[in-house]
């Protein structure tokens, strides 16, 4: 058992099935199953944020495009090499097709999606006439347990590779023993939020307090994981060994607080 973990992504296909040539991949799978899992969690906790499910529904729509849109411009815009190509070809962005063949669209960064996630918030909350920091306690209880399958599907993907060790339980990446650190995403920043979230929940002071909590939560988790985590090899260390997910996650966590003592005090 140990012998074939080891050598997982050898004996495994990123391609779950197929369907008239177009190859489903297992991440697409695990996307599809996250997203559907935080809008039956949204659901289900609707009215102890004072939100009907009709409400969630037509702002599911809103904050999906939100997500798509942030996720990919983010990786574009701050992990591709190619961004400049992008800003003379935009419609190639969000093109799934390379050479005639679908291969599907490759590369989302977590911080873009949570920039549209906002941004498509805001602008339901103004349209529909919503408290914005209510809407977003709601996303950031419904969120952590859907990301676990987003970190999962990294992991079935064969993308974000750990950092070399010689642990166990370590997988081989082209001959090389390394972290399996998708899942120590999963774990750190879906379930141990998850479970930080919820204690507030139980506890909270004023509207905005969860959001905010998750974005420090999810930075801290995010920042530590990093460390077993090999940074993106176009980008390497940004600077004092710190990796692009450590930075942004450091800024993440100053907004955050600087919102949530706002907020605090707005309620005193």
């Amino acid at each position: 058992m140990l012998e074939f973990w080891q050598h997982f992504y050898e004996n495994t296909n990123v391609v779950a099935f197929d369907i008239f040539g177009i190859k489903v991949r297992y991440y697409a799978l695990c996307y599809i199953v996250s997203l559907l899992l935080a809008l039956f969690i949204a659901m289900k906790n609707a009215k102890d944020f004072s939100f009907s499910k009709k409400e969630i529904e037509n702002y599911f729509i809103w904050i999906e495009i939100g997500i798509i849109l942030g996720a990919r411009l983010g990786f574009v815009f701050v992990y591709s090499d190619y961004r400049f190509y992008y800003l003379t070809h935009p419609w190639q962005i969000f093109n799934p097709f390379m050479g005639g063949e679908f291969v599907g669209i490759a590369g989302m960064s977590f911080h873009g999606a949570v920039f549209g996630a906002f941004v498509a918030s805001y602008l339901y909350a103004k349209k529909h006439k919503k408290n914005l920091f209510t809407l977003l306690d709601l996303v950031a209880f419904s969120v952590p347990l859907a990301y676990i399958f987003g970190r999962i599907g990294n992991f079935l993907n064969h993308e974000l590779f750990g950092r070399s060790t010689e642990v166990a339980w370590g997988v081989y990446v082209d001959g090389v023993l390394r972290h399996p650190s998708q899942l120590y995403e999963a774990f750190c920043e879906g379930l141990l939020v998850f479970l930080v979230i919820l204690y507030f929940k139980k506890r909270q002071k004023f509207t905005g307090q969860l959001i905010c909590i998750y974005g420090i939560s999810y930075s801290i988790a995010r920042f530590f994981c990093e460390f077993f985590r090999e940074p993106d090899s176009n980008l390497g260390f940004i600077t004092f060994y710190l990796s692009m997910g450590q930075i942004l996650s450091i800024i993440m966590i100053f907004i955050c607080s600087i919102v949530y003592f706002r907020r605090r005090n707005e309620s005193i």
